[in-house]
């Protein structure tokens, strides 16, 4: 997780919070060391975030920190919440948490009313039966795509045939219990739509790629049009 990503969650979990949280609280919530929790809080505090924090207690936004008020019709909050909940559910542990932090933000956001019907459970979301989602490839699918970095992958085709892959990844896509990752493949010089369940294998490379025009999503997305 990046530190820009990890901060901004270490906020959402306090403003979301009753009361104060300690470091281990924060820690076993991210999946990080207290160490690094004392270090980002020191950085947020010197930053000007305003963070109490009490030996023996634990740390505290105040109450002057919060987030403009949400105008949204209760369908628009509806819609946000059943897709927060489907995220949920198919995203891998980053994602199902900010997922998790943006419904209970949206829910703290609404007058009671709505609160109440966000809480109701007339839409519902159930979870792939069966289906272990490849937590750690989609974390490293989500870096590489937004850092631009070539993934290596061995992959194992519907045919159970094996290859060795170098990958532009470009884009995800979930079909229910399945993730689908769009790249450019180097060896075929083309487009490829792969399982994100059929890896093997995938390490996340220093080395970044660059597009030429013809390599690029939208002209893959151009094929489909008309």
């Amino acid at each position: 997780m990046r530190r820009a990503e990890r901060l901004f969650r270490i906020i959402q979990i306090m403003r979301t919070a009753n009361g104060a949280l300690t470091a281990l609280q924060i820690a076993e919530k991210l999946e990080i060391s207290k160490r690094s929790v004392y270090r980002d809080m020191a950085h947020l505090i010197g930053s000007g975030a305003p963070i109490d924090s009490e030996p023996g207690v634990g740390f505290m936004l105040r109450d002057e920190f919060d987030l403009p008020p949400l105008s949204f019709t209760f369908e628009q909050l509806e819609a946000l919440a059943l897709g927060a909940k489907t995220l949920a559910l198919i995203a891998d542990k980053d994602m199902s948490a900010a997922a998790k932090e943006a419904l209970a933000k949206i829910r703290d956001a609404v007058p009671q009313s709505h609160q109440e019907k966000l809480d109701s459970p007339h839409l519902m979301v159930v979870p792939p039966q069966g289906i272990t989602m490849p937590q750690k490839e989609l974390r490293q699918a989500r870096r590489a795509i937004d850092e631009k970095r070539i993934l290596s992958v061995t992959y194992r085709a519907l045919d159970d045939k094996v290859s060795e892959r170098q990958l532009y990844p470009l884009a995800l896509t979930n079909f229910g219990p399945i993730w689908l990752m769009t790249a450019w493949c180097v060896s075929r010089q083309d487009f490829r739509d792969f399982r994100m369940d059929r890896f093997d294998n995938m390490q996340v490379q220093l080395e970044k790629f660059t597009l030429a025009p013809h390599r690029t999503l939208e002209t893959y997305l151009k094929r489909f049009e008309g």
